[in-house]
């Protein structure tokens, strides 16, 4: 027996692995659901008015707006019907970007998204996860929607980085230096979240990171490994998403705490500058900002408009500058718990998250229009 016989074997008798099943690569996905001269004019046209934003360019408020997570595709294209259908309305005021995420990060154990588990069933057929969301992400495209996401595999944006238009980096992996890496070789604008203590110099690292050249691990469109080298990311922007106090003595996670308000906005704003990053922000209107009470999503974008109105009107200079929102919202508000049982997933009430609570479309509608009129 060789050497690299032996060494094999031995790597073999301490797998842990159950089995490896294989995958489409990225050109056969492609070749699969390839996209359509209209939905490829919305991905740059989502990608140009984004970063025309950001840099100051554009004045329209960004509203990256859609579920928590889509768990079924029907659903998730009703919802985008009617997002698509007052998107052509209100494109003048707002720039509309559709939440389609299709991968979900996990405290411990849970439903990890439509990509890694279509049929939630724990049977994770990735090759089908990866057809359903593929044509997912093709379809909202072809009907006027930029579409954002979290990435969280890294090998993820290989399969559908061609049709993504913003992309939104988590409180839990922001800290990650692969996500970093990943996100400094995007051709699209990412955001990063606050940690989920409330901190905001993680944030302003991972920003900083990815604008930096870098090289990592992943595949080329024939599915074979290779090294992938960037030359960064100018277009990174800071998501505010709240955080969770926690207590000095016990070291217990306490009461959430908002971080949308002026006096927060403007130490961020202060924060991005001495980093030498434009002092521009997107608040997220959900999580701990929210407390993770939907309809707190209202107040929270309420105390957005206001501050973007009143900063205008005294022309403030310096400190931060909201250029965007992000909200939860599906066809029903709240949200239901994925039964424990496969079979009864077809009680599942229709158009209400699995995941976190929404508002639901009636109210989001409401509340895109008064964003426009403000």
């Amino acid at each position: 027996m060789t050497n690299l016989e032996a060494a094999t074997e031995t790597a073999m008798e301490g797998e842990t692995l159950s089995g490896a099943l294989p995958l489409p690569t990225p050109r056969e996905l492609l070749a699969m659901y390839p996209p359509s001269e209209a939905a490829r004019q919305t991905v740059e046209r989502g990608r140009s008015d984004i970063r025309r934003i950001l840099r100051g360019e554009d004045d329209r408020l960004m509203v990256i707006v859609g579920p928590c997570s889509i768990h079924a595709p029907d659903e998730g294209l009703e919802y985008a019907a009617k997002l698509a259908a007052l998107n052509r309305e209100l494109s003048d005021k707002l720039a509309i970007v559709m939440r389609v995420y299709v991968e979900k990060p996990r405290t411990t154990v849970g439903w990890r998204g439509m990509l890694n588990d279509p049929r939630m069933d724990g049977s994770f057929d990735m090759a089908e996860g990866l057809r359903v969301v593929r044509h997912l992400f093709t379809t909202v495209s072809e009907w006027g929607l930029p579409v954002a996401t979290e990435p969280l595999d890294p090998l993820a944006p290989a399969f559908l980085g061609d049709l993504v238009a913003f992309a939104g980096i988590g409180a839990r992996t922001t800290e990650s230096q692969p996500h970093r890496a990943m996100a400094s070789g995007m051709p699209y604008p990412v955001g990063f979240k606050n940690g989920t203590s409330g901190s905001i110099t993680v944030a302003v690292e991972a920003m900083l990171s990815a604008r930096g050249r870098h090289s990592f691990f992943s595949v080329d469109d024939a599915g074979r490994c290779c090294l992938k080298r960037t030359e960064g990311n100018p277009d990174t922007v800071l998501i505010l998403r709240g955080g969770k106090v926690v207590d000095a003595q016990s070291g217990a996670k306490g009461r959430y705490v908002g971080n949308y308000d002026f006096a927060s906005v403007s130490a961020a704003g202060r924060e991005l500058s001495d980093g030498g990053l434009p002092p521009a922000m997107v608040v997220d209107c959900s999580h701990a900002n929210s407390g993770y009470d939907p309809r707190n999503q209202l107040i929270v974008c309420e105390s957005v408009a206001r501050q973007r109105a009143e900063t205008r009107e005294a022309q403030v200079t310096g400190g931060g500058r909201i250029i965007g929102v992000m909200l939860e919202s599906y066809l029903e508000e709240g949200k239901q718990k994925l039964p424990d049982r496969p079979q009864d997933l077809p009680g599942l009430r229709r158009g209400v998250s699995v995941t976190d609570a929404c508002l639901g479309w009636d109210d989001t509608e409401t509340l895109l229009r008064r964003l426009a009129d403000t």
